[in-house]
């Protein structure tokens, strides 16, 4: 029998020899007929093909694939399995990726998949490289049955294994569906497209059958939802382009493994921009005028570049990648711009998975405090926000990376305790002059403290008056970082324009910190 690609390709496979440069030259010819089917395919849906997709993310020229025809059948003409694996590099530093190929089959997952997504983390933790994922998949092959679905399983199983030891990326740029949405979820970065990506357990004529909702794709499980809402995502990008590019930024903030040295880059002062004349005037004197803390970050780090992570979600907290003078460093604020920069469940939970994820390949965390409290109310109570606060905690207390904290403007109560306070593990901690540190609030105290002496006020209609007096004193006794300082909870207080410079030699003290575990448990338990 023989197969004919084309009028200048042809392979007779009943020969017992075949020629070996034809054989390369035929199969070449599939690779080409399966690429200008694929481009048909994603470029009529706005989308790159899977190489494509890999070719923009990696550097030029450095794609090694992996198993090419694995899952095909040469002979038969069928160029290969549903996804594309390889190694390559991003800004010269070794990556592994997987792209999954919806030209073929609808990227549905089946055994051959399976085994090369697999033999490709597994290739990544051997090499100890961080491994790429691009998401474009109809799910699980519905042919292969229980094979596919026990493929998923074994993913899972590697996914989990690979998590703190090298970072693991996904991107969603096409459907993510059914069990497969955990894949993804497993990694620490999740990056969707606004317009293309959908992730979702069960599909909207699931849903429509057993609940009798009527949704769309975006509004179940779309880029927007996953950003604002449910938090499962990272980045939301306009396009591909934006996807892969955000991609190759955020690997130069991360080590390649759990075991390599944080990225540092030689940082020269002379180039950068100038920071504001008064960091101080950044931030509003009266603790009730917001502000963007984000323009603080940017005022403190290297040339003004700060990558944020999950910027839609939980957006009273902000946190993501910076460096100071080279080094690269995570950050946490609090973020007065949006609910004052209370803490709540999510905010807690954003905050505590990014603390976990710099504590697990050893990058330093800064802290820059001004919140006011916890969120109150029956609304957080009931969402649990003692179990899922205390992930906050945790994170913090179990951290064994310099932590450096910076208290701008106050900082009170249990939320005081949990933004990297002394307390908690905090190795430098430091309060701009003004910065409030109390159990409450002035207004809040001395409500409680001199109820009685202020109802006697009203009733001699002196109670504006009293308050005021008593609010003043309060705030002067107690409500101010010197009493902190005298109790060695704070290492200093330092002026605003400082507070590069501290942090900076700050790191530079702490480069060598390590923490012995005490008892012969593996790991605590984490509240969950």
């Amino acid at each position: 029998m023989s197969h004919i690609v084309d009028e200048s390709l042809t392979i007779d496979t009943t020969s017992r020899e075949i020629d070996r440069e034809a054989f390369i030259a035929y199969a070449a010819s599939l690779s080409v007929k399966a690429e200008g089917k694929a481009l048909e395919c994603q470029h009529a849906k706005s989308k790159l093909t899977a190489r494509e997709r890999i070719a923009t993310l990696l550097d030029e020229g450095s794609f090694s694939e992996i198993g090419q025809f694995v899952g095909g059948n040469v002979a038969q003409g069928f160029a290969g399995a549903a996804v594309v694996c390889g190694l390559g590099t991003i800004g010269g530093r070794r990556v592994a990726v997987y792209a999954q190929d919806f030209s073929v089959q609808g990227g549905t997952l089946g055994e051959a998949e399976g085994n090369k997504i697999i033999a490709t983390i597994d290739k990544a933790l051997s090499l100890r490289i961080p491994v790429i994922g691009i998401m474009d998949s109809g799910g699980a092959r519905i042919q292969d049955g229980v094979v596919a679905l026990g493929q998923y399983g074994r993913i899972f199983k590697r996914t989990c294994a690979a998590s703190g030891v090298i970072p693991q990326i996904s991107l969603i740029l096409g459907p993510c569906a059914g069990g497969a949405v955990y894949s993804p979820a497993l990694t620490d970065f999740i990056i969707m497209t606004r317009e293309t990506s959908h992730m979702f357990v069960t599909g909207p004529d699931v849903v429509r059958a057993t609940t009798g909702e009527d949704v769309s794709f975006a509004d179940l499980g779309g880029a927007q939802v996953h950003n604002f809402q449910s938090g499962v995502a990272h980045y939301l990008a306009e396009d591909e382009e934006d996807a892969l590019d955000y991609t190759r930024t955020l690997l130069t903030y991360l080590p390649a493994n759990c075991d390599d040295q944080v990225p540092a880059y030689d940082f020269d002062l002379a180039l950068a921009p100038a920071a504001p004349a008064d960091l101080s005037a950044l931030v509003p004197e009266s603790t009730k005028v917001p502000y963007d803390v984000v323009e603080v970050i940017e005022a403190i780090v290297d040339y003004g570049e700060f990558v944020q992570i999950q910027e839609f979600f939980a957006r009273n907290i902000v946190i993501g990648f910076a460096c100071i003078e080279g080094r690269s460093v995570g950050i946490v604020a609090n973020q007065p711009l949006h609910d004052a920069g209370t803490l709540d469940v999510d905010a807690s939970e954003k905050a505590a998975r990014f603390v976990q994820f710099c504590d697990a390949f050893k990058i330093p965390v800064v802290t820059l405090v001004d919140v006011p409290g916890y969120r109150p109310g029956t609304e957080q109570e009931q969402a649990g926000i003692i179990r899922r606060g205390a992930k906050l905690i945790w994170s913090y207390a179990t951290a064994s990376v310099p932590l450096v904290t910076v208290i701008l403007r106050k900082a009170y109560g249990g939320a005081y305790i949990v933004m990297g306070s002394k307390s908690l593990g905090g190795d430098l901690v430091y309060a701009w002059p003004g910065a409030e540190i109390a159990v409450l609030g002035a207004d809040g105290a001395v409500a409680i403290v001199h109820r009685r002496e202020l109802k006697a006020a009203e009733a001699e209609g002196r109670g504006d008056e009293v308050f005021a007096e008593l609010s003043a004193r309060y705030t002067r006794e107690n409500v101010n970082p010197y009493l902190s300082v005298a109790r060695g909870e704070l290492d200093g207080i330092i002026a605003p324009n400082a507070t590069r410079s501290t942090i900076a030699v700050s790191l530079e003290a702490l480069q060598s910190k390590t923490t012995i575990h005490q008892g012969p448990a593996r790991h605590g338990n984490m509240p969950m």
